[in-house]
């Protein structure tokens, strides 16, 4: 696959996720009308999409990984946990919690999902951005059908729970456990330091 098709195909999952059309995540992508039809022309050929749909055999083409969190203080120890998430495949996607998740998790958040989504998908490290479902994070991972799914060092979810709700979604789905450098960076202990003053510096 050359990069032009590497590149639609990478806007056509995230067309597929997010529900835009895909000349729109073509054009926000910087491709033209013109680079995305050769494209598109190409990968039909080659059976990696049906029209500007992917294929079952376009979809194996890439490696998605998912990850997830609340994201209300973005820092250092976020930006390892991403970079190393989008390390094990081509495509990041990230889920935010949503508000009420976020509160019964961890504490009281100062910014809305709304809020958060904009921030995370302003990373240039993110490919994809979306707010998770209430109550149910299997949903989330049937909609995006990752290959990998990245769970934070601090992060609560117990890996054979994630692990085993995947296997009845799709059995490939594998389930890593990111390290921090630097343990000591996180929103609870930044938050824990500095108090609501955090908001204000």
């Amino acid at each position: 696959m050359d990069s032009i098709q590497g590149s639609v195909v990478f806007a056509a999952y995230i067309a597929q996720v997010t529900g835009n059309p895909l000349r729109h995540v073509c054009a926000q992508r910087g491709m033209s009308d013109s680079v995305m039809c050769e494209g598109i022309s190409r990968l039909n050929n080659n059976n990696l999409m049906d029209r500007d749909k992917l294929t079952s055999l376009g979809r194996e083409s890439i490696r998605v990984v998912l990850t997830g969190g609340v994201f209300d203080i973005i820092h250092p120890g976020h930006i390892h946990t991403l970079n190393a998430a989008k390390s094990l495949g081509n495509i990041l996607v990230v889920v935010i919690a949503t508000d009420n998740t976020a509160t019964k998790m961890k504490r009281e958040v100062r910014h809305s999902q709304v809020q958060r989504q904009t921030l995370v998908e302003s990373l240039q490290v993110v490919d994809v951005c979306v707010i998770g479902h209430q109550n149910d994070i299997f949903k989330t991972v049937r909609t995006i059908m990752p290959d990998v799914i990245a769970l934070g060092y601090d992060q609560i979810h117990h890996e054979k729970y994630i692990s085993d709700g995947c296997k009845k979604i799709n059995p490939r789905i594998e389930v890593a456990r990111l390290q921090s450098p630097v343990p000591d960076i996180s929103s609870s202990e930044i938050k824990r330091t500095y108090g609501d003053n955090i908001y204000d510096l």
